[in-house]
């Protein structure tokens, strides 16, 4: 059975990591993603790394093909316009200004593709007094709130690790692309689709973007802290949460406090919360008596309880194997490596991912799949259009 995109064609020019990863979720459905790499490569690729090849690369462009074009030049573009004449979607994270210089824009494009879904995605929009102000992770997070949020605790903000908002803003460029794929089968149609990082960075705060006139505007919007949170243990940390009256009671039996599971000055999560400063102390005492690990056994099913662990422990654990979330790929470069498995899981026409490709390795391929002759391609690469 095909996968949900198969055949659909997407002409991916992002870079870093938002977009990238946006696109290579179209692929764990079965979107063709053609990356469309400038001379230089994808910025990420010159990032520092451990290995020969960028870990975040490698781990953002998976199932997609890699071809150099350099859109700055004449010939580059007139080799994109017949890409695009044969693709359904392209996506950019360039400025709003800059896809109009290169002659890139959705009406230029739509020209040669009328029911073309293009996707740009911004740092902070398409209009307002910021639309061309460089927006990255760190930069949004700064600006709508999140490190404040973050660093509240210690009266400092904090940028959060992980690039959180280029992750959950890929979720939008894939949701708003597969949206569009919806409408244009239903009429035909192609339009813009406009992520941002912005957007992105309040959605993250859905819960807390809330203002009822009649109360401060600094008011504080998060759920006070509670006792539940990372313990340490005899050996390792633990993360441990009971909000449920059941969670709560399994705690109590586990820890070895049986008073508390019934005393009624704690049979609401409000009322343990306001007794957290009493509460505290006795989970913290009661779990170094075992390891991290022999408490999550222990808890498993019962109280929601995890031992606190790296990244690293991930590529062996048998939840993981499980769900598939761990293949093996060879790179020509580092050879075999372990990285993610599909994010998106259909159970329809399941096929695997591909590693991230290296800088222009499919040009040639994927230049003569959209029609393109020996001779054209060999001009192309003489002038430097292509590489």
């Amino acid at each position: 059975m095909a996968e949900s995109l198969e055949g659909v064609v997407v002409l991916d020019l992002t870079q870093y990591l938002a977009g990238p990863y946006g696109c290579a979720l179209l692929g764990d459905v079965g979107a063709d993603i053609i990356k469309i790499e400038p001379p230089s490569g994808d910025m990420t690729r010159q990032y520092p790394s451990s290995l020969e090849e960028v870990r975040s690369f490698l781990g953002v462009n998976r199932n997609k093909r890699s071809i150099v074009l350099d859109l700055k030049r004449a010939e580059g573009r007139a080799a994109f316009y017949r890409l695009v004449e044969k693709a359904d979607v392209v996506v950019h994270n360039f400025r709003p200004s800059v896809a109009p210089r290169l002659g890139i824009d959705y009406e230029t494009l739509k020209g040669h593709r009328d029911d073309l879904i293009y996707c740009s995605l911004t740092g902070y929009g398409e209009s307002g007094p910021l639309r061309d102000h460089p927006g990255y992770d760190t930069v949004l997070q700064c600006f709508t709130g999140l490190a404040a949020m973050q660093g509240g605790a210690i009266g400092q903000p904090q940028v959060m690790s992980g690039s959180i908002v280029d992750y959950f803003s890929a979720t939008f460029v894939t949701m708003g692309i597969m949206s569009a794929l919806i409408h244009r089968l239903r009429t035909g149609e192609g339009q813009h689709v406009k992520p941002s990082l912005l957007r992105s960075s309040i959605a993250l705060q859905a819960g807390q973007f809330i203002w009822a006139k009649s109360e401060p505007r600094n008011v504080d919007r998060w759920w006070p802290p509670s006792y539940g949170g990372i313990y340490p243990t005899k050996e390792g940390h633990v993360f441990l949460q009971a909000t449920t009256t059941t969670f709560w009671k399994n705690l109590c039996k586990h820890l070895g406090f049986p008073q508390l599971a019934n005393d009624p000055r704690c049979d609401t999560y409000n009322k343990r919360t306001a007794l957290k400063d009493e509460i505290k102390p006795l989970i913290s005492e009661a779990l170094m008596k075992r390891t991290a690990l022999e408490w999550e056994q222990l808890m498993l099913g019962e109280v929601p309880c995890i031992a606190v662990r790296s990244i690293g422990d991930m590529f062996d654990h048998p939840q993981l194997l499980a769900e598939g979330l761990v293949v093996e790929h060879e790179h020509p470069r580092i050879g075999k490596y372990l990285s993610m498995g599909k994010a998106i899981q259909m159970g329809v026409g399941d096929t695997p991912t591909t590693r991230a490709p290296m800088l222009g390795e499919h040009t040639d391929e994927v230049l003569a799949r959209f029609g393109f002759r020996d001779d054209e391609i060999s001009t192309l690469r003489s002038n430097g259009a292509i590489a």
